[in-house]
């Protein structure tokens, strides 16, 4: 499954509530559920281990206990924006979990740059052995 399949079937899965929002718009927000606060079951979404393990990390407090992925976007002042705002961030964090970890490319030290790092270990401890205290006898 490629990301945009699964974040559009991630999208179709999703569970939509709108919120009194403390963010901007005035005397509007006291009237009007602004912010919008959606829901995503990960185990409906039958992610492969690596990816729900990624997804998992990725979320961090945003994943209940229950296995549900809580967004909540307050940050505009219509419903719709809002709307917008969650569901990009979602698309995202999908979006993010799909992709590798570029693989480390071990490094590996010659020879003669290891006699060269412990050349050097060694004079900083012959240093710092002469930083000790001067024995008079």
């Amino acid at each position: 499954m490629t990301p945009d399949e699964l974040v559009a079937h991630a999208l179709t899965l999703v569970e939509e509530s709108f919120i009194a929002s403390a963010g901007p718009g005035g005397q509007n927000v006291n009237k009007v559920a602004t912010a919008v606060q959606i829901r995503l079951d990960v185990f409906a979404l039958r992610l492969p281990p690596p990816v729900f393990h990624r997804l998992k990390e990725l979320a961090g407090s945003k994943l209940t206990a229950k296995g549900e992925i809580v967004l909540t976007a307050r940050s505009y002042r219509t419903q719709e924006q809002n709307r917008e705002d969650a569901r990009k961030r979602l698309s995202d964090l999908l979006r993010d979990a799909m992709n590798l970890p570029a693989k480390r490319a071990k490094s590996r030290l010659n020879r003669v740059g290891k006699v060269q790092r412990l050349a050097g270990k060694k004079i900083r401890g012959t240093v710092k052995a002469g930083r000790g205290k001067v024995n008079l006898d």
